[in-house]
């Protein structure tokens, strides 16, 4: 049960950062995510360059999380999951310092949820 509910937790993690590199990458000028950004189309074509690069790293960390459901062995899985859960919390941290209070909630908070069910699968 609590294997279920962490491979979920980091499935779904590894889903939000494909979500969140599509938003960065491919819809930071449109509606969609000026929506998401609450920003101004100036504001949005000013910054698209960077927003491509951070989508790009989201993109890495969705990558490391999905890859965990791809080994065979346990051990490799469950770190994979563990670092970039990791990542993932410290990013999501910086971003809530520096951008907005929101993405504690968005994005750190499920992976914390996330890291606390995996670390509890090897009790």
């Amino acid at each position: 049960m609590i294997m279920t509910l962490a491979n979920i937790l980091v499935g779904a993690v590894g889903l939000l950062h494909i979500w969140i590199l599509i938003l960065e990458m491919f819809l930071w000028c449109k509606p969609q995510g000026l929506r998401a950004f609450k920003m101004k189309p100036a504001q949005a074509e000013a910054t698209a360059v960077l927003a491509g690069n951070q989508g790009l790293y989201n993109g890495f960390l969705a990558a490391g999380l999905l890859l965990s459901f791809a080994f065979t062995s346990a051990q490799v899985a469950f770190a994979f999951q563990v670092y970039f859960l990791g990542c993932v919390m410290v990013a999501g941290m910086y971003g809530a310092w520096t951008v907005n209070r929101r993405i504690l909630y968005i994005q750190t908070f499920p992976a914390l949820l996330g890291l606390i069910f995996v670390l509890a699968t090897t009790r």
